[in-house]
């Protein structure tokens, strides 16, 4: 029995004409899959919108949260409106989405009088907004004259407790999805599930943290043994690089689970990182689809790479980071330096995104989010109070405005000329390598250059490797 999980992100149910293209989609699909499940988020921008309105309560601030709630009245009652037949839903799905938003209006007032949001509050406001378009997309399906029931994720995802973030307990989640959905798609209706959230075990509402609904469809297709899990979003598919840097950028019709996973830590927006995870486990394909061009095949992703004409699929970079340096003659030989310098590093919260070293060991850099970069150095400054006072480390410092701009594609180490064009193709444009790194994943090749370089980087890179080498293996043919 053939199995699909699809997510719909916020652009692809942004507002009633969205609402109605998804419809056709998942009315479409339901006739060529045995079962259906199909995930939701909140409408764009609404769930940005709840976050400000909580914080700016928290803050002192008692007229924000009561705009943003008369701001989402009128964009939900608008699609609504616009999508229901007046004899019909509509009145029942108003006064639903009056609900949730006075919901949101009371936890707010909460919020204003103790002074303060916590996480878990922070979870239950946060997960009104996909709570109200699972809601809208059912009716829709059902006014089209499917069977459609919205299903909260707290009633399927059971997580920890660890709130804005929280991990699905996977054994107590296949249960649930299993009680809880099976009898409705054994009777052939259509679960629409809110995206991003889960609950604790005793029911307190938890979300997945930003980008969940990826998350979220990709452990339901875990517990319902789905063929396969399809995420729409607003782009074609997984890109060769970003295309408001590369005009000639396209979609790469193919990458493994390896690749997926590089890109997504170095940058590429399209599939959050953990979303990989439990498809990996289960080897179950992942496709990537356009709400607005649901022809196109998009991306496919699953365990094997398929070979590239330049081994190289893509180009990607993470802005806003600094370049941290170890430094001292008296490093050389010394046992327990970098674990000192990089407890120190995790003591701050601060993720490490690529780290090189000298083979003299005079010298450790690693690349942290810029806005970590005082409280790190500081930290790094205390653990090694006595080799600085001892001039075993000369200085620890910072380097600021640093890109890193990342190849990826597998076999990369094993495939000779490779770095070579990559660097030749900085060498030409005379863009300076300020670091280099490779993963033992095989599948990345990260440089270090200047924010300013960094545009001029991808597209060397994309130009050289990319598109020229796939030219020539057309010449070749």
């Amino acid at each position: 029995m053939s199995t699909l999980t699809m997510k719909f992100g916020g652009t692809s149910v942004g507002n009633a004409e969205a609402h109605s293209q998804v419809a056709d989609i998942v009315l479409h699909q339901a006739e060529a899959w045995d079962r259906l499940v199909a995930v939701v988020s909140a409408m764009s921008g609404v769930t940005d919108a709840l976050t400000e309105g909580a914080l700016t309560a928290a803050s002192g601030d008692d007229q924000t949260y009561r705009a943003i709630v008369a701001d989402l009245r009128v964009r939900h009652y608008r699609a609504v409106d616009e999508l229901l037949d007046p004899n019909g839903e509509r009145a029942q799905l108003l006064a639903t989405v009056d609900e949730y938003l006075d919901e949101f209006a009371t936890f707010c007032h909460s919020v204003h009088v103790l002074g303060e949001v916590t996480p878990r509050a922070m979870d239950a406001i946060t997960s009104l907004g996909e709570r109200l378009n699972a809601r809208i997309l059912a009716a829709v399906l059902r006014r089209r004259g499917a069977s459609s029931e919205a299903v909260d994720a707290t009633e399927l995802i059971i997580t920890d407790r660890k709130y804005q973030n929280a991990v699905p307990l996977m054994d107590l989640t296949r249960e649930r999805v299993s009680s809880r959905l099976s009898p409705l798609l054994k009777e052939g209706t259509i679960p629409i599930v809110t995206g991003f959230i889960g609950a604790t075990e005793d029911g307190v509402t938890t979300t997945l943290g930003r980008g969940g609904s990826d998350y979220s469809a990709a452990v339901l297709g875990d517990c319902l043994d789905a063929d396969e899990v399809w995420l729409w979003t607003d782009v074609d598919g997984v890109m060769t690089t970003d295309p408001r840097i590369v005009p000639e950028a396209r979609v790469l019709p193919v990458l493994s689970y390896n690749e997926v996973s590089e890109l997504a830590y170095f940058g590429a927006k399209v599939v959050h990182p953990r979303t990989i995870r439990p498809v990996i486990e289960r080897d179950i394909p992942l496709r990537v689809k356009n709400t607005f061009n649901p022809t196109h095949p998009g991306t496919r992703i699953n365990c094997k790479p398929e070979a590239a004409p330049s081994t190289v699929k893509a180009v990607t970079a993470i802005e806003g980071l600094s370049l941290v340096n170890v430094e001292g003659r008296g490093m050389m030989g010394v046992p327990g330096i970098a674990a000192r310098t990089f407890a120190a590093v995790a003591s701050q919260g601060a993720s490490v995104l690529m780290i090189t070293q000298a083979s003299s060991e005079q010298s450790i850099s690693f690349l942290i989010p810029t806005d970590t970069v005082q409280p790190v150095i500081g930290a790094i400054e205390e653990e090694m109070a006595l080799e600085l006072a001892r001039k075993d480390i000369d200085r620890v410092w910072s380097m600021d405005n640093v890109v890193i701009v990342t190849a990826v594609g597998s076999g990369l180490r094993t495939t000779p000329g490779v770095g070579a064009r990559i660097f030749g193709a900085l060498a030409g444009a005379e863009i300076n390598v300020i670091a280099v790194a490779q993963g033992s994943s095989e599948c990345s090749i990260s440089l270090a250059v200047a924010a300013k370089d960094a545009a001029h980087a991808v597209q060397r890179i994309h130009h050289e490797v990319i598109l020229n080498a796939s030219s020539d293996a057309v010449d070749q043919a």
